[in-house]
């Protein structure tokens, strides 16, 4: 057995998609990557990082805030408090302005400025619960607020104490610590995120398709004094087997948390399990695309996280019955034996998978990406106990 630590955990995902268009361009258009000469469907890291995010939250129950508006959050929040709504406006006016980063203010639809409607420049990123220590903040400083200006421009000074905006603005949960936070703007703010995420693309080549639609006029329909639709249109789609990959980094989440080794072990859980059953929620009602993975697999590394999209360089061909699913999973489980081989096996302290696929393709084919789990859970145990058992976190810290 290696003496290696535990590093990296990696997961890499095949999961069939059907029409759908979850990622979309400025245009409204399907992502698109061209790769290996090939034209591919494409969903963004970020796209898929976000719906990521919302199923993590779900999970932990720690929810964050993602916002340039933050203080008119803080307005609401002391308007239910039944404080004066001009009063409410100007204290939140005064939070947003409260900080080193610049704001700006909002405007009507005359390009007039509204006062005490204050925009940060930046998105402001923090837990959930910093909301009511901004507003504990604020009824602490009504009196000054009632005596403060209304702000009306860029660079208006807030009444409030900068060093005390800042440290709510700082304070961290396990969303943070996990997937990090750019907050330049404030000293010791920004958090380097532990976990990293690729862009998922088709293992093969993949056209995107026009739908025409029309919408019928129930009125014109039922009285039958016209022809033709209410409004006609058109959207584009596309379907297609994706691989997806992500990776934890256990030191940088081990700097991000200290050395709380449960901690650990409940975020990295919670990450796995929300990469596994997430999906962007792009034309959901249009195209309800809600497939699960058809394969997932878990490696434990101790020595640099390993993507396997190169092995779809050369795009999959369907099977001749049709269908993506089994000659990607036999392309990513050849190229893992053969990628692990090269770099040394000895390096990969644990893996496992779990999918559908298992009857249909021998295990020996198989064989390159571990043991076979019987569901998803039981991956994701397994794959925490390797990465974060004592001697590992006590590495990684």
């Amino acid at each position: 057995m290696s003496t290696e630590h535990a590093r990296f955990v990696d997961i890499h995902i095949l999961q069939s998609v059907p029409f759908s268009n979850l990622n979309r361009d400025d245009t409204n258009s399907v992502k698109t990557v061209q790769y290996g000469n090939a034209l591919r469907t494409r969903v963004s890291s970020q796209s898929w990082k976000r719906a990521v995010r919302e199923r993590f939250e779900e999970l932990t129950g720690q929810y964050t805030l993602r916002t340039r508006r933050i203080g008119e959050r803080v307005t609401r929040e002391l308007v239910v408090k039944e404080w004066p709504e001009a009063l409410a406006r100007r204290a939140g006016a005064h939070v947003a302005a409260g900080s080193s980063i610049k704001f700006e203010l909002g405007k009507d639809r005359d390009n007039q400025v509204i006062v005490n409607k204050v925009l940060t420049n930046a998105m402001i990123y923090l837990p959930e619960p910093a909301v009511a220590d901004l507003v504990a903040l604020v009824e602490e400083h009504r009196e000054e607020l009632e005596k403060a200006k209304d702000v009306k421009k860029a660079g208006d000074k807030s009444v409030l104490p900068k060093k005390r905006v800042e440290e709510i603005l700082r304070t961290r949960n396990g969303v943070v610590d996990l997937f990090g936070r750019m907050l330049a703007e404030v000293d010791d703010a920004g958090v380097d995120g532990a976990v990293q995420v690729a862009h998922a693309l088709t293992t093969h080549r993949s056209d995107v398709e026009l739908d025409y639609f029309s919408a019928v006029d129930d009125i014109t329909d039922s009285w039958n004094d016209a022809t033709g639709s209410g409004h006609m249109g058109n959207a584009e789609f596309s379907a297609g087997t994706f691989y997806r990959y992500a990776t934890i980094d256990l030191r940088d989440l081990a700097a991000n948390l200290g050395p709380d080794v449960q901690a650990a072990r409940d975020l990295a859980g919670a990450f796995l399990s929300s990469f596994i059953t997430s999906l962007p929620q792009a034309k959901k009602n249009a195209t309800a695309p809600h497939t699960i993975p058809d394969l997932v697999h878990v490696a434990v590394r101790s020595d640099r996280p390993l993507s396997f999209a190169a092995a779809f360089e050369k795009p999959v061909a369907a099977t001749p019955e049709g269908g993506y699913v089994q000659p990607s999973v036999r392309q990513l489980a050849a190229y893992a034996s053969a990628a692990n081989g090269l770099l040394g096996k000895d390096r990969v302290l644990a893996a496992s998978w779990a999918g559908l696929p298992a009857g249909e393709i021998p295990a020996a084919d198989l064989s390159g990406l571990g043991a076979r789990k019987t569901s998803f859970d039981a991956l994701v145990r397994e794959a925490v106990d390797s990465a974060l058992d004592g001697s590992s976190a006590e590495a990684a810290a």
